[in-house]
């Protein structure tokens, strides 16, 4: 009787200790800003296919080469393995009379994020696609974004270093391999030098300054002069007297409604040239709006790396205007 009570004692114990540990997850693989798509051969080849690829095949706006938004790759429900699925982001589409889609976190590694797209045939899954194609875009890129901020974070400057910064009191999460070019206590511009990969010449950079806010319905309408007004003052070209940063004159810039550490904003990106010279690039501006300090803060950046696709130095920078928090 002690030997079968001793018995059920220890099976009580280990029992109890079930679900308490805590399953350790791989750490996910994935370029940034690729999706794999888990979906049937005749699918992809098909008219879901063609729609995955036509919805995160978008061109980015304001890169002088055309890129899509996201890329993306695709397996076979029976080819994705246990290393497909340590991917960072996946979509998976499958046929289920349960139609709908739902997001999930961290299944086979982390950080990981899935999206499931599911309905009865076909035509259901395009309709599903068609209709929440900008969300699901917007899901996988913060996750990116987030990602990367989570790198940057191990690496991070001291904002305490910067007197711009400091007395707009605000920080920002820069990686430490950005330098700095002028920092006067109400303008900032930092530079990271692109000398390897497949960038050999050319550089990111960050400016970050503010201006008074004035009459909030016209902030949209006057970022272009704004940062051109900034560009004369403190962005020389060659020759400081004939020439500095503009705003491209050819291409009209795109702005969208934004929130930056909650507050509303605009981002707008777009190209800048050097006025008199043949320098230009790709740019991205989030103007936000600081009623409480009554002013618009700044952050922008802009890349000048000649001959290669520039989505990811872009990327970068969007991360680290996202990490901004305002005191």
């Amino acid at each position: 009787m002690k030997k079968i009570l001793s018995i059920l004692l220890i099976t009580f114990l280990l029992s109890s200790c079930v679900g308490h540990d805590k399953v350790i997850l791989k750490e996910s693989i994935g370029k940034i800003n690729k999706v794999m798509v888990v979906a049937k051969v005749s699918d992809w080849t098909g008219d879901v296919g063609k729609e995955v690829r036509n919805s995160f095949g978008e061109l980015m706006v304001g890169l002088p080469q055309p890129e899509p938004i996201l890329d993306v790759s695709q397996v076979a429900p029976n080819g994705f393995s246990s290393m497909m699925k340590a991917s960072r982001n996946i979509l998976i589409i499958t046929e289920s009379t349960n139609e709908g889609f739902t997001v999930k976190n961290n299944i086979y590694a982390q950080p990981q994020t899935i999206v499931y797209v599911q309905a009865k045939d076909d035509e259901g899954i395009i309709k599903l696609l068609q209709k929440h194609k900008k969300q699901i875009r917007s899901i996988f890129l913060e996750a990116d974004i987030k990602f990367t901020q989570g790198i940057f974070e191990k690496d991070k400057q001291d904002n305490s270093n910067y007197k711009t910064l400091q007395n707009l009191g605000i920080s920002l999460t820069i990686p430490k391999k950005f330098n700095t070019v002028d920092d006067t206590g109400e303008f900032l511009w930092l530079r990271n030098h692109l000398t390897s990969g497949i960038a050999k010449t050319g550089s990111n950079n960050i400016l970050v300054y503010s201006i008074p806010l004035g009459d909030e319905s016209k902030v949209a309408d006057n970022i272009v002069a704004v940062r051109d007004s900034i560009g004369e003052k403190y962005i020389p070209g060659t020759d400081a007297e004939t020439q500095h940063m503009i705003t491209e004159e050819a291409y009209t810039p795109f702005t969208f409604d934004a929130t930056i550490d909650g507050k509303k904003a605009y981002e707008t990106r777009g190209k800048w040239e050097v006025k008199n010279d043949f320098m230009a690039g790709p740019f991205l501006n989030y103007s936000v709006i600081d009623k409480k300090n009554n002013r618009l803060i700044v952050f922008e950046g802009f890349t000048y790396a000649p001959s290669v696709n520039k989505r990811a130095f872009l990327f970068e920078l969007e991360a680290i205007a996202k990490s901004m928090k305002i005191q």
